[in-house]
């Protein structure tokens, strides 16, 4: 009877064996199949892509009543006029938050309205048309402060949210599943409890649950999707929260394209940052200075300088950067406060440009959170009805900051344009009078390990330097992971960097230039020694 018995099951075991076992062969095939205009960038090469990030903030992701509307909190219609201006001013990547509401249908299904997933391709076509890499998420469905709200970490119905969630990405995915690397997914935006304390553990699984969803559910659904980048947050994007040991966990990409280097990560890390509230957010003319110029204390909050933001993205690159997975800042930025001080505008400069220096120092890209508000404690660096730019320093000052020069129009017109590509600033190199030129550096670690090497280039000569090119060579296996404010060589051992453009020129007497690097190698390894600046030999300080 024993015997029997195992023989009638026999037969469906084998087939239910092959059946996985065709379905398991299909995905595998089906996850090599990239188009052929698929570029795979690895991580470094996407955060240099990327460059400076804007938000197209209260517009896709606008809620009322719970009814997503791109005009619901008083943006004018999304044109592709202001889309191109915002290429134009040297944007090279946008984000678009969107949300959805009561825009899915019921169970089991919970299709999304065609009309508004339609509206939502029409206005990234707007930028990915432009060759502009466009990042677009599940944004103001997880607040626990929006009626209507669903995506919670804290509901007791984790079950039809999980199923909810699946079907929502699963649409989504197929709906961009042809786009090329241009495109990138990010889960879900500022999920947590609504309480600013301590996560809750259970409550962090259940992010850490839609994580794992949304990278499983864009993997195996059509086209490029099981190669293109994906953006996960940890518990409400805190850089704290996520890199520290709260319990944020990468989730695992079983099912991606056998196209990507083993070697190679596939998932990058989504944080804001907003600190110091006081200064970036807190809607009152107290705080209206920051950094190391302030001028007055009292207007100048007592947290959150230089310091904590170096520790803040430092803090990112030890956990995440070094181990391949970049992290994505979706949004920084400061509102204006020049009602109460002339000089806010001044700061906020200021702040974007060594928010963004020092992202992008540790492998980061900021992407400028823009509300389409201009006025007092607005963010707004456009006009989004006559796309003309309101805040060209604070764009200045980015552009600055991730090393980007740009042309920009002055055009107000109402008609979309042709876009203006980033420009480089070509010239002349000057030759460098042995002796004179010093190099210094400041390394964090130590040249035989992964470190992080900041060095400055100082022109003691009388004459101007019009574009350099600084050379040397590593002793041993050392290699640039990752360069900022310079552009890279790198042969074997022989490393060139010269300007990026915007700082080709270093003033005469004492004028400096500093651009910086990470290091990977193996094995022990020196420092090199032997720098000379287009072509002339430097003396190390």
């Amino acid at each position: 009877m024993l015997k029997v018995k195992l023989f009638k099951f026999f037969i469906p075991v084998i087939i239910i064996l092959s059946v996985f076992m065709i379905f398991s062969l299909s995905s595998t095939l089906f996850a090599a199949n990239v188009t052929s205009d698929f570029n795979q960038l690895n991580s470094t090469k996407l955060v240099s892509e990327m460059g400076a990030a804007w938000n197209l903030g209260n517009q896709l992701e606008a809620v009322n009543n719970g009814t997503p509307s791109e005009t619901a909190w008083g943006n004018p219609t999304i044109s592709k006029a202001l889309i191109t201006k915002v290429k134009e001013s040297g944007f090279n990547t946008i984000r678009i938050p969107v949300s959805y509401f009561n825009k899915i249908g019921s169970a089991p299904d919970y299709t999304i309205d065609s009309n508004w997933l339609n509206r939502i391709q029409e206005v990234v076509d707007y930028a990915y048309s432009q060759d502009i890499y466009v990042i677009i998420n599940v944004h103001g469905d997880a607040y626990n402060t929006i009626t209507d709200s669903w995506l919670l970490v804290n509901s007791s119905d984790q079950t039809t949210i999980k199923a909810k969630y699946q079907k929502l990405w699963e649409q989504i995915a197929n709906k961009f599943g042809d786009y090329d690397e241009h495109l990138i997914f990010e889960s879900m935006n500022e999920v947590f409890d609504g309480t600013w304390s301590t996560p809750n553990s259970t409550y962090y699984a259940n992010l850490n649950d839609y994580n794992q969803i949304f990278v499983d559910t864009v993997r195996q659904t059509t086209g490029n999707n099981s190669a293109r980048w994906l953006l996960v947050p940890g518990w409400n994007t805190n850089i704290g929260y996520t890199a520290d040991d709260y319990g944020f966990q990468i989730p695992k990409d079983t099912n991606r394209s056998s196209t990507i280097p083993s070697s190679e990560k596939r998932i990058a890390i989504s944080v804001h940052y907003y600190d110091p509230w006081d200064f970036c957010g807190e809607e009152s003319g107290t705080i209206t200075q920051w950094g190391p110029s302030a001028t007055d204390s009292s207007k100048t909050s007592t947290w959150g300088q230089e310091d904590f933001m170096e520790s803040q993205f430092q803090k990112m690159y030890n956990t995440f950067v070094a181990k391949g997975y970049p992290f994505i800042v979706g949004e920084y930025g400061s509102i204006d406060k020049t009602s109460a001080d002339s000089t806010n505008n001044t700061y906020r400069e200021i702040y974007a440009k060594t928010l963004c220096s020092t992202a992008k120092k540790y492998g980061g890209v900021p992407v400028y959170w823009d509300n389409g508000y201009n006025g007092t404690y607005g963010f707004g660096l456009f006009n989004r009805s006559n796309y003309t730019v309101t805040q060209q320093g604070i764009i200045d000052a980015i552009m600055s900051g991730v090393g980007t020069t740009t042309t920009t129009s002055t055009s107000t017109s109402t008609q979309a344009t042709t876009p203006t590509t980033t420009s480089t600033v070509t010239s002349t190199s000057t030759p460098v009078t042995t002796g004179n030129y010093l190099i210094s550096y400041d390394i964090k670690n130590d040249w035989g390990s992964g470190a992080t090497v900041n060095l400055t280039i100082k022109n003691s000569t009388s004459s101007d330097i019009n574009g350099w090119t600084l050379e040397f060579s590593f002793p041993g296996d050392q290699s640039i992971a990752n360069l900022w404010n310079a552009s890279l060589s790198q042969s074997g051992r022989a490393v060139s960097i010269s300007d990026a453009g915007w700082n080709g020129t270093i003033s005469k007497n004492g004028g400096t230039v500093s651009f910086g690097f990470n290091l990977s190698y193996t094995g022990s390894n020196d420092e090199p020694t032997n720098f000379t600046l287009n072509g002339e030999e430097c003396e190390i300080q």
